[in-house]
């Protein structure tokens, strides 16, 4: 059965409409693909930016600190 098989295509939209009446809405998102050729030096590039900034540094100070404030934050 290929992926545009009639089957296959109603299998989802069946998937589809019970999951819209569980009162759930679909999204589709692209994400990096961390395989790709040159991802990991981007990262590490972005990642020294973050680090050199000084602004960067007060955003995670502020983030900590309001984690710190809500006990259940990490359960």
């Amino acid at each position: 059965m290929n992926d545009a098989s009639p089957e296959r295509q109603d299998k989802f939209r069946r998937y589809r409409a019970r999951k819209k009446a569980q009162g759930l809405r679909e999204i589709r998102i692209w994400v990096p693909d961390v395989n790709a050729p040159g991802f990991q030096e981007r990262l590490d590039g972005q990642i020294a930016r973050i680090n050199a900034s000084r602004s960067s540094q007060e955003a995670l100070d502020w983030i900590e600190a309001a984690v710190a404030d809500d006990p259940d934050f990490y359960r």
